[in-house]
């Protein structure tokens, strides 16, 4: 308050001994008791003028929310008093002076019945109070509100907080003020302080100022025709539209809090105490909205729920884009991108789960699954193209599989979890799977088959190139056998990997191990490609064909064992004893001749 105003209401006072301030009209006491010549400049005292003029405007025929009556006329006689007092300025000093003058005084006998009008249940005419400057009346005390903030720290509440708003309770007759419009706007002046400083202490104070805004079942009934009479027009997208009161104040607070809560992996990404205040916010505003007549219905039909897997989408949604455009502008390295998306949807999840779902799942059991299913069904978007393109056992293929089938287990996990004895099947129906194990398998058994081809090839080439000559005298094998198990070994190498049939492992390795094949099994388990047991039956069993194929080829050309021994002799003959007496010492045979004898 400056000094020229201070004297004003001085003067104002002198001479009316034991008039209350609240009964005067003071834009029109200022008017009255300050003159030109205590400006130094004109243009400054027209532009103080001026806005004296406008208050009392604004406060007494603008926004009518109490009807004129008797003095309807008067309005418009008092607006051209206005204009008089206006044009005083242009005239020459002693002229308009005289008009001012007498403009002032007839100002005065119109305003006064206007500003004690009957409003509110008042009927004393004790006060003189701005019956129609709602809009203005409102602003004003927000301006006084804003005293309760420490001038040194914005974001804290000065000691004398409690005494400045007992204070303030003595402007709520002359104001308008009831204690559903203080609760309002004192709640509008704390939340936008905290979006100005982001103190939680702000935040937490303003959360209980709206908490302790009446509903409209405990309004009194002066109060809620008082309320409803109250209106603003505002301007939007869809052209302009008169708000109440209640809407005017909590609308905006609910904007801000929707626009946070919508995209909350980027707002609260430091921490979740914060957004639990936010939603805290967001729940208690949209409750005292949806109370409001003026409220479409169809916007009534939105529950809670409702409103917290709108944000839970709307979070995701903007979340999953971000992760997207990061690894199409990231170095993957190698890595596939679809691989690398897999990965950072997974730690998504990871933090959604642990930071913002228990939040949310205090106002939505199933905040959790909402995620999840979305999240899934954004990834599968992305993935479904590449599965139905997959064709052939790639180094992508390798990579892309194994990733999307561990996010979408994990994600089944989480889901399961998240049930708590529920039907988890009921879940598990409205996912679209992404078949990873099904369009692996086909496309593994499909280079099964190809390398089988190739494996029987080779081994008929070697046993055509064989020359059946011992390597060496230790080793008396051809070298066709050492071929066949090195083309078997290398066929192999890049072989994918299946999971539940380790049982199956221990008799290749057995049979394989002198010759490599130990570590050629572990290699083909090692790549992580997901399969069914199926295609692990068709490959050993197509390995085993391999060496039958080798086996019945060295069968086959065997020579038969009389065919290698000669027959005896035709002339041959035995004595009868030899067969009989087959141990029997054999007797010494006499060379000499019968007749030498």
């Amino acid at each position: 308050m400056d000094i020229r105003t201070r004297q004003g209401l001085l003067n104002a006072l002198s001479g009316k001994v034991g008039k209350r301030m609240d009964t005067l009209l003071i834009p029109l006491e200022l008017l009255c008791c300050i003159s030109r010549t205590e400006f130094s400049d004109k243009k400054a005292y027209i532009r103080w003028q001026k806005r004296q003029l406008n208050m009392l405007a604004e406060g007494l025929v603008n926004h009518p929310a109490v009807g004129f009556g008797e003095s309807g006329r008067k309005t418009s006689e008092f607006r051209i008093l206005l204009a008089k007092i206006e044009e005083s300025e242009a005239f020459p000093p002693s002229t308009g002076e005289v008009q001012r003058t007498e403009s002032l005084k007839s100002l005065r006998d119109i305003a006064i019945p206007l500003a004690e009008r009957p409003a509110r249940g008042d009927l004393t005419g004790e006060v003189c109070h701005w019956a129609d400057g709602y809009h203005l009346n409102v602003r004003l005390y927000e301006k006084l509100l804003v005293s309760v903030f420490d001038v040194l720290d914005e974001g804290k509440l000065t000691e004398e907080v409690e005494e400045i708003l007992e204070l303030l309770k003595s402007t709520w007759r002359v104001l308008g003020i009831t204690e559903t419009i203080h609760y309002t706007c004192y709640a509008w002046i704390l939340f936008r302080q905290y979006v100005i400083t982001s103190e939680q202490g702000i935040l937490r104070h303003a959360i209980d100022q709206l908490k302790k805004i009446p509903l409209k079942e405990q309004r009194g009934p002066q109060e809620r025709l008082h309320l409803k009479s109250l209106h603003v027009r505002v301007d939007g997208e869809e052209g302009s539209r008169d708000v109440s009161f209640l809407q005017s104040f909590l609308s905006p607070i609910q904007k801000w809090a929707d626009k946070q809560l919508g995209d909350y992996h980027l707002n609260f990404a430091e921490g979740s105490m914060v957004m639990e205040d936010i939603v805290t916010v967001a729940m208690i505003v949209r409750r005292l909205l949806l109370e409001e007549s003026d409220i479409p219905v169809q916007s009534s039909t939105v529950s809670d729920r409702d409103q917290i897997e709108l944000y839970i989408s709307s979070s995701v949604k903007n979340s999953f884009a971000r992760i997207l455009q990061a690894v199409d502008k990231s170095d993957t390295m190698g890595e596939h991108p679809l691989a690398l998306l897999a990965e950072e949807v997974k730690k998504l999840l990871k933090k959604d789960s642990t930071m913002f779902m228990p939040i949310l799942c205090r106002r939505h059991p199933h905040a959790t699954i909402v995620s999840a299913s979305l999240l899934h069904k954004f990834y599968g978007n992305k993935l479904k193209p590449f599965v139905d393109s997959a064709e052939h056992l790639t180094e992508d293929v390798v990579s892309v599989f194994p990733a999307a089938d561990n996010l979408e287990q994990y994600i089944l996990d989480l889901i399961k979890s998240a049930c708590e004895g529920e039907n988890v099947e009921i879940h598990f129906r409205k996912l679209n799977p992404y078949q990873i194990e099904s369009v692996s398998g086909t496309v593994v058994m499909r280079w099964i088959n190809s390398q089988l081809g190739r494996i029987v090839g080779w081994v008929e080439r070697t046993l055509q190139q064989e020359r059946w000559d011992p390597i060496s005298p230790q080793q008396r094998h051809g070298s066709s056998i050492v071929e066949v198990y090195r083309i078997v070994e290398e066929s192999l190498y890049h072989s994918p990997r299946t999971t539940g049939v380790a049982v199956m492992i221990l008799p290749y390795k057995m049979a394989f191990n002198p010759l490599g094949i130990y570590k050629t099994v572990d290699q083909f388990f090692g790549i992580k490609v997901p399969m069914r047991l199926t295609e692990l039956n068709a490959l050993f069993r197509g390995i085993d064909n391999a060496f039958q194929v080798y086996a019945n080829h060295i069968v086959d050309n065997l020579a038969s064992k009389d065919d290698l021994i000669p027959p005896l002799p035709v002339l041959t003959r035995y004595r009868r004893e030899a067969g009989i007496k087959a141990f029997v010492k054999k007797e010494l045979f006499d060379s000499r001749l019968p007749d030498q004898r």
